[in-house]
């Protein structure tokens, strides 16, 4: 009997101590999550993330995963059964959310993640705040888009909330107003919401604040001090907020400060300003300091030795400034750096890559200095794995870079703008990996080598390859840009370029000598932008099937021997904004424009050096309307300098208004007469070279009385030369 009592008390008590069974979904919120299944659709697209995967595609209400408790995704209260969280971030999901939305119908929701999905410019419907037990909220880089709408401040509960990367503004309510109602967050996300206001010096006030992203929010006005100075802050990300002011306190030494990211902010001492100055010493307070990024802020000066001793940082990125002097030694010794970016800066001195110390270090970046890098002298060292290496303007002399070899891990290589001489070896384009690969202004030699199918940029312009392109450039399916201006390349083109022309965006062959006839090959989906084959050796005609890229910006194929008629079929381009032909074998009369419409989006067009007859006639002056807009900010073409003389036919157009063109580099004496007797000197500033009234630098030998010299061009960077009698067609088509 006491037996039985025994055995009977130990059945009982390990029922007691199993877990419970956990109820079941309920029918309601299980109907409402197949609804919003339902209401969406799997585009594989839809979501950046390589690891994303359609979390979705397994719910099924039949069968043994007809619990949505079950569900990827889906998390349920152990208690009541009700869901509570739900994550499907990265799910591959593509559509609308709107108010009808059975989402809302999950009330009892706690955390809710829709991260990297595509609901196609969706507004956030303002029954979000039926859920208002939120305490997690992401719907980052989702593309929602609008205001955000005010019902988000009843959710009072919130603790984390990140609506990054989206179309989304934050004015009506404002930021001020979001701070007031959500008191308790410790995360808040923001990147890329327009702003467009002051920070509220109550954000302050939010004592549990740990992480904060401003970034790219179009804030104006002082930041508030009391931020830096948050207790429990950990992460903070304002950058890209030009207009943005303030100052960096002193900071205590039990600051927990990890990440600070305050490029092209206008920071007294870190401004887009005039003015200069150093790096703060006050960021040597920060104990904790792991990231710190003060990307293009006018920093002057040295790097400071506080930087070299602080073994905590993971990340430091101090590009674009104007810091001199050597590099520290100690910053290559960091024993846990990932990421060195120092690139556009004056440092000086020699750099030993085996200096470096860091396994981790997968992003080196040295671009454009004073600075001389040289290998691995000690081979008992290994390198890092870098992933991301930029050396380009480094003095590299002399063969291919040895200390390359064996990086298999590498993405990104910029060498351009070396002395690099001889041939480049095959082992470096068999590293798997690369992506982006500029070797430019080198001296290498040789047949164009082919890099890996994963080759998104390829630029190796100005150096002296030989040879034909080889076919197999054709499989590089993924290419964006492919620039390979001023070699010796020759020969005809392979028919198979055409293929490219599905991914590519830029295509440069300029200045080479290649022949023949340009491919007919241009496939129905173009996505060419920019094509420049100019100065070569092609005959034939205009290949009809460029009619296939319609997002042709940029058509420069200028001396060259092409026998055709003027190409009025280019007309219905809606982005052509440059078309340059001068210098061919171009015929016949250019007949008038059979819609208002052709070449409507037109600045720049050359026809010069052809053997057009007859008039250009007037309605082409009517359609090429953009000749008169102004831009805030240029376009690429457009950012070319000016050289050479201005040209006295200027002078004799007596209906101009307007005439700017300083900050170039033009030269000799500047015209007299007409218009021009009317123009001050703002309109010559910043040309060295120009001489002569309204100017007070004299020309000398009476030449500021003589008309300019006749010069039929100027010259101009990449991707185009423009003569002087574009400028005169285009100031002409603005009248």
């Amino acid at each position: 009997m006491f037996s039985l009592l025994l055995l009977l008390f130990i059945h009982l008590r390990a029922c007691h101590s199993s877990p419970s069974i956990h109820p079941l979904c309920h029918d309601e919120e299980s109907h409402a999550l197949m609804q919003f299944k339902q209401s969406l659709v799997i585009d594989e697209s839809a979501s950046s993330d390589p690891s994303a995967y359609p979390k979705v595609a397994s719910w099924k209400v039949d069968g043994e995963s007809r619990d949505c408790c079950s569900w990827d995704g889906v998390e349920c209260d152990r208690d009541s059964g009700h869901v509570i969280g739900l994550d499907l971030s990265s799910s591959c999901l593509f559509g609308f959310i709107d108010s009808n939305s059975s989402l809302f119908h999950l009330v009892h929701l706690r955390r809710l993640n829709l991260a990297d999905n595509d609901f196609n410019n969706s507004k956030i419907p303002s029954e979000i705040r039926n859920l208002s037990r939120l305490f997690d909220l992401d719907l980052s880089h989702s593309s929602f888009s609008g205001q955000i709408p005010e019902e988000i401040l009843e959710l009072s509960k919130l603790v984390s909330l990140d609506l990054g990367v989206n179309y989304l503004k934050l004015q009506k309510p404002g930021l001020q107003h979001l701070v007031e109602a959500l008191t308790d967050l410790e995360v808040l996300h923001l990147r890329g919401v327009d702003i467009s206001a002051k920070v509220p010096k109550i954000m302050a006030n939010l004592s549990s604040l740990s992480s904060l992203s401003l970034r790219d929010c179009g804030l104006q006005g002082e930041f508030p001090m009391g931020i830096f100075q948050l207790p429990n802050l950990r992460f903070l990300s304002i950058r890209y907020n030009p207009y943005l002011t303030g100052y960096l306190p002193e900071f205590q030494s039990g600051s927990q400060l990890e990440l600070v990211l305050l490029a092209r902010t206008s920071f007294s001492g870190l401004s887009l300003t005039n003015s200069y100055g150093e790096i703060p010493s006050c960021l040597g307070n920060l104990t904790h300091l792991a990231f710190l990024k003060l990307t293009a802020n006018k920093l002057a000066g040295q790097i400071p030795s506080w930087i070299g001793n602080h073994t905590l940082f993971i990340s430091l990125n101090l590009g674009f400034n104007r810091l001199h002097g050597p590099i520290p030694e100690s910053i290559f010794r960091l024993p846990n750096l990932e990421a060195l970016e120092l690139q556009e800066n004056l440092f000086r001195g020699t750099v030993n890559v085996g200096l470096l110390r860091s396994r981790s270090l997968v992003s080196f970046q040295l671009n454009a200095n004073n600075l001389s890098v040289i290998g691995n002298s000690n081979d008992s060292v290994a390198l890092p794995k870098f992933q991301a290496l930029g050396l380009g303007g480094c003095n590299l002399s002399g063969e291919f870079p040895s200390f390359l070899h064996g990086q298999n891990h590498l993405e990104y290589v910029d060498l351009g703008e070396n002395n690099i001489e001889g041939h480049i070896p095959k082992w470096f384009m068999n590293l798997g990996n690369l992506r982006y690969l500029r070797l430019s202004g080198n001296k290498l030699e040789g047949a164009l080598p082919i890099p890996p199918r994963s080759t998104i940029i390829y630029q190796v312009s100005d150096n002296r390859l030989t040879g034909e392109i080889p076919p197999a450039i054709c499989n590089l399916t993924s290419l964006v840009i492919l620039q390979l201006s001023n070699n010796y390349l020759n020969s005809k083109l392979p028919q198979c370029l055409g293929n490219i022309s599905n991914s590519a965006s830029v295509l440069d062959l300029r200045n080479n000598s290649f022949s023949g006839d340009i491919p007919d090959a241009f496939s129905s989906g173009c996505t060419l932008r920019s094509i420049d084959f100019s100065q070569n050796q092609f005959e034939g005609k205009i290949p009809r099937s460029l009619a296939n890229c319609t997002k042709l910006e940029i058509l420069n194929i200028g001396k060259n021997k092409i026998n055709d008629v003027f190409p009025s079929w280019l007309g219905i381009f809606p982005k052509l904004r440059v078309l340059i032909l001068r210098s061919n074998r171009l015929h016949g009369v250019i007949g008038k424009p059979r819609a208002n419409f052709e070449f409507q989006r037109l600045q720049i067009v050359d026809l010069s050096g052809n053997c057009f007859r007859g008039k250009l006639p007037l309605e082409y002056f009517r359609n090429w309307t953009a000749m008169k807009t102004i831009y805030k900010e240029r376009p690429l073409y457009m950012q070319n300098k000016l050289s050479g003389e201005i040209p006295v036919q200027l002078a004799q157009l007596t209906f101009l208004a307007v005439f700017n063109v300083s900050h170039n580099v033009l030269s000799g004496p500047i015209p007299r007469g007409n218009q021009f007797d009317t123009f001050d000197n703002t309109t010559f500033y910043a040309n060295p070279g120009l001489c002569g009234k309204p100017l007070s630098r004299k020309c000398g030998n009476g030449e500021d009385s003589l008309p300019a010299a006749k010069r039929d061009e100027g010259s101009a960077a990449y991707p185009l030369e423009f003569g002087w009698k574009v400028v005169v067609i285009g100031y002409t088509s603005g009248l």
